[in-house]
């Protein structure tokens, strides 16, 4: 995964995840990106500073950028008093990572261990993680990100 700072033709500035850089210019190329604050299609690159992981067997930012995705245990049911715009923010991102990183469900810890020892192919994953499982993947230097889990937009 990785990290953009964007921002709209009106200025407001946000950050989009995306598997790689080609997904983000399909993604723009076919008017799929849009402002959460004022929800114009009109979204480009900004100026940002590179992130650059601490630990890890090769390091680096590019060990930073396919960190593995953890949707929380405890899941939000419908986004009950969350402002609609952070809801549909959260309903984008849920449906980018659905369809650019693979699913396991309550095996995430144990398959994202697996990426950063090189055992398993390295790629986007996302699923369930315990308080348990974040504490085990912190000690072994697993770069995690928990994000809202939000229900879909279509649901």
């Amino acid at each position: 995964m990785i990290c953009y700072r964007l921002q709209c033709e009106n200025g407001h500035a946000f950050e989009g995840w995306y598997r790689d850089s080609a997904t983000f210019v399909q993604l723009q190329q076919n008017g799929f990106l849009s402002c959460p604050e004022c929800g114009t299609s009109d979204v480009r690159q900004a100026l940002m500073a590179p992130a650059i992981a601490k630990g890890g067997k090769s390091g680096g930012a590019a060990e930073h950028e396919s960190a593995p995705t953890s949707a929380p245990a405890a899941q939000a049911a419908g986004g009950a008093g969350i402002p609609d715009k952070v809801l549909v923010a959260f309903q984008k991102m849920r449906q980018v990572v659905e369809q650019n990183c693979e699913n396991m469900g309550d095996r995430f810890a144990e398959e994202a261990v697996r990426i950063h020892h090189g055992e398993a192919p390295e790629r986007g994953i996302y699923g369930n993680a315990t308080e348990r499982d974040h504490e085990m993947l912190r000690e072994e230097g697993v770069d995690v990100v928990a994000i809202p889990w939000v229900r879909r937009s279509d649901s």
